[in-house]
């Protein structure tokens, strides 16, 4: 087992996941399984500090993947409402396995590199729901999250392997690149009896440069660490 992991068990009417190189029009579709980028901006709803990383190593899935087509009036840019139709996925329920790494893109932070600090404030934020609301994809899309079992029984157990394609996988960003650009990654994602393994970021087969962007810098302006006499007193988050 990985030192700093969690289970958590994300549940939601709807859920979706979309592709960023093709959402940029009024409908939305989306994909059949949840994104790297996705599960991890859930992780970051319940606990998140620019010092970590959330890491995805699993997921399963334990209802049946169906969806649903909804219509709906997004505003428009230019003011107003349009009409589309969206396509979500219904009745969704996962178990998220995850841990957290150090940013090592970030080592003017590396004073905040206190593993069981991060890892008891994440698992209290858990046990009370997350610290931000937790959604599936987007923002509508409300979901609850609470401590997982992996053994719970996923719908897709003893189905063998299921293959989606070359599929989005997440955002990489300057301060995890180690560039002044922003990526989209792509990968080939396979479901075994229902539980998807996830490469991490650095494995994924397909890269797709998106945009020049800098990291963004903290100092005594916009952070604030802990002061002496917390650490003194047992400061607790």
């Amino acid at each position: 087992m990985k030192p700093n992991r969690l289970v958590v068990k994300v549940t939601g009417p709807y859920a979706l996941f979309t592709d960023p190189m093709t959402k940029i029009g009024g409908e939305k579709s989306t994909l059949m399984i949840p994104s790297y980028e996705a599960l991890r901006g859930t992780l970051e709803s319940i606990y998140w500090k620019p010092t970590i990383e959330w890491v995805i190593e699993s997921v399963k899935v334990l209802n049946p993947i169906r969806t649903e087509r909804k219509g709906i009036r997004p505003i428009k840019y230019d003011g107003g409402n349009d009409l589309a139709y969206y396509t979500y996925l219904a009745d969704v329920s996962y178990i998220i396995t995850a841990h957290f790494e150090f940013n090592k893109g970030r080592p003017d932070l590396k004073n905040d590199w206190n593993s069981n600090k991060h890892y008891f404030i994440a698992r209290r934020s858990l046990e009370r729901g997350g610290r931000r609301d937790v959604y599936l994809g987007t923002r509508e899309c409300q979901a609850y999250a609470e401590p997982g079992n992996e053994d719970e029984t996923s719908y897709y157990a003893g189905m063998g392997e299921m293959e989606f394609g070359l599929m989005y996988h997440s955002f990489s960003y300057p301060d995890q690149n180690g560039k002044d650009e922003l990526d989209a990654l792509f990968w080939y994602p396979k479901m075994v009896d229902g539980v998807i393994q996830y490469c991490t970021p650095q494995e994924c087969e397909k890269r797709i440069f998106i945009r020049k962007m800098k990291a963004k810098k903290f100092d005594n302006s916009n952070f604030t660490g802990l002061l002496e006499k917390d650490i003194l007193t047992g400061y607790q988050e």
